[in-house]
């Protein structure tokens, strides 16, 4: 059973690490200290849930790439069918004569999502990728 009700507990920190956490507060717009610990702490778990194997994840893998580099489009092609149940959607977009971003929407098991993630972003020609991970199951 969850318990919603808020509990209040102290935190303690060095000063200048307070000062520059509260200019991230300010920043970001967070109404108070507890919003943006909050934050961190959801954040946290979903990272974390990201570490186990068998977790559902979802979220995007972007790659940044030249598409002249030989070979770089089938590669990336093959990979995505032969993983095509983890794929919701790509988006391609032509940034310049040479640059293109994809963003491939991605679900699955973590295991399956990082193979799929580094199969990708380690391709000769691909000059940088990241997986992003979002919440799936309610924390």
């Amino acid at each position: 059973m969850e318990d919603s009700s808020l509990k209040r507990f102290g935190v303690s920190m060095e000063g200048h690490l307070l000062r520059k956490f509260d200019h991230l507060v300010t920043q970001k717009g967070y109404a108070n200290r507890s919003e943006a610990v909050r934050d961190l702490v959801r954040d946290a778990l979903v990272q974390q849930s990201w570490e186990l194997e068998e977790q559902i994840v979802a979220g995007s893998i972007l790659l940044f790439y030249n598409h002249h580099q030989r070979n770089l489009l089938e590669e990336l092609t093959t990979i995505q069918h032969d993983m095509h149940d983890n794929i919701l959607a790509t988006t391609h977009f032509h940034l310049d004569k040479a640059s293109c971003l994809e963003l491939i929407i991605v679900k699955g098991k973590a295991k399956d999502i990082k193979l799929l993630s580094n199969k990708m972003t380690s391709l000769k020609g691909v000059e940088y990728g990241k997986f992003i991970v979002a919440p799936v199951e309610h924390m």
